[in-house]
């Protein structure tokens, strides 16, 4: 257990952060598929990142680490099979790419995790696999992990995937396309969701060598015969940890400046400096950094479905905030590492909050908050997110505050900079 002591040490504080996780793990897998050695700086060494680094070693490719850079030298797209199960924790960017890239394993690859990952739909993006040529079904008639996926030849061609549950079963799609004997065509049914995650993938397999062409983020398509181009890469800071620093300068009329995470970023969750601001702070986005000055909040009703993963952080800057704030269009929010619709809602509640929980949205009303024991239910978003709730509001103990491991190890150590 973790108490947070109220108020920040100065008026204007700045942050520097550990890598991107979801760069880091594509930087890692396109790395992987590589023919060649590739030197990747900045990476988030995290719980996740690491776990998707072991498997990739599974797989046969040749990672080391010296502290400053991950040295991958890469498999050329021709995996090994892996006799032993992979075990991914409850990783579901990890299990969820991976699955993807099991394809181009030479024989029957088995992945696994956790109870709760046992718990995260799956089905959707074998449905695809199988269209594509590949064995690939979930162990237990749950259409939840553990997954067999038996490789060795990626058809490829057309096919139809549903992504209203993760975009990231499109990422994995497209990251094995380049070495489907038909490319890939893949149709998106309903709609997709976290959009800026598939740009992130998009990003990556840019800078590889790797072209990929799309319709209005509809069909996407990845031509056969390209291959993953070795060399140097870089990874910029994680836009996702960034939100809880933003947040702290918003509940405590500070300034918080997050250095190295700007507007030029791909990455989707940097957007949550424009919620803030239509919240009442003040923003400035230079070349270096961007800056968050706290206001007088008021509440707002916004579309998060672009930035899913900082809905918990707005959701404790809006029980600061005068009036009803509403978070629409969060339903895939129930598939996390935790239901993080009903999970934030109970937290909020506890501490005196009216919030919320619908099928799809979260409803937040604005309060005098009181301390409690916040649970974390083994997510580290939960963690991190009610954090801040302390930096104002005496009492507020966060329970396993271990779990940040996954994304950010040593969030506890930055968090303290600011007080």
């Amino acid at each position: 257990m973790r108490e947070i002591t109220p108020g920040m040490g100065r008026d204007m504080q700045t942050v520097t952060l550990p890598g991107s996780k979801s760069y880091s793990h594509r930087l890692l897998i396109a790395a992987a598929l590589a023919d060649g050695e590739s030197r990747i700086t900045g990476l988030l060494r995290s719980e996740d990142t690491l776990l998707t680094r072991d498997a990739l070693r599974a797989f046969g490719a040749v990672i080391e680490d010296d502290g400053e850079a991950m040295v991958v030298t890469g498999t050329g797209g021709r995996l090994k099979a892996c006799a032993e199960p992979i075990y991914l924790a409850n990783s579901g960017t990890s299990m969820r790419l991976l699955t993807g890239i099991a394809a181009l394993g030479q024989g029957e690859t088995v992945l696994t995790g956790t109870q709760r990952m046992s718990e995260r739909p799956i089905e959707d993006l074998l449905v695809a696999m199988r269209e594509a040529g590949v064995p690939a079904e979930c162990v237990n008639p749950t259409n939840c992990p553990p997954v067999k996926v038996t490789g060795g030849l990626l058809k490829g061609g057309k096919v139809t995937l549903d992504c209203r549950i993760s975009s990231q079963f499109l990422s994995s799609l497209l990251l094995a396309g380049p070495y489907a004997e038909e490319g890939i065509a893949v149709t998106v049914a309903g709609e997709l969701v976290s959009k800026p995650y598939v740009e992130i993938t998009l990003d990556i397999m840019e800078r590889f060598g790797i072209e990929v062409t799309h319709e209005n983020f509809k069909t996407f398509r990845v031509a056969a015969n390209q291959s993953y181009k070795p060399g140097a890469y870089h990874c910029e800071p994680d836009g996702s940890n960034a939100s809880y620093f933003w947040a702290a300068a918003a509940v405590t009329g500070k300034s918080v400046k997050v250095m190295n995470v700007t507007r030029k970023s791909r990455q989707g969750d940097v957007g949550f400096v424009n919620v803030l601001e239509q919240m009442g702070c003040t923003v400035l986005h230079e070349e270096d950094g961007t800056t968050v000055t706290g206001g007088d909040l008021s509440a707002v009703t916004v579309d998060m479905s672009l930035m899913p993963d900082v809905v918990p952080t707005l959701a404790v800057v809006a029980a600061h905030a005068k009036g009803t704030t509403v978070i629409e269009n969060v339903a895939h929010l129930r598939e996390k590492e935790c239901d993080r619709l009903g999970c934030v809602a109970t937290e909020l509640r506890k501490m005196g909050i009216d919030a919320v929980a619908r099928e799809s949205s979260l409803e937040i009303t604005g309060g005098a908050l009181s301390g409690s024991e916040v649970e974390t239910y083994d997510d580290h978003r939960m963690a991190m997110s009610f954090s801040i709730a302390g930096l104002t509001t005496p009492g507020v103990r966060i329970l396993d505050p271990g779990c940040v491991k996954k994304s950010f190890p040593n969030y506890w150590d930055v968090f303290d900079t600011l007080q």
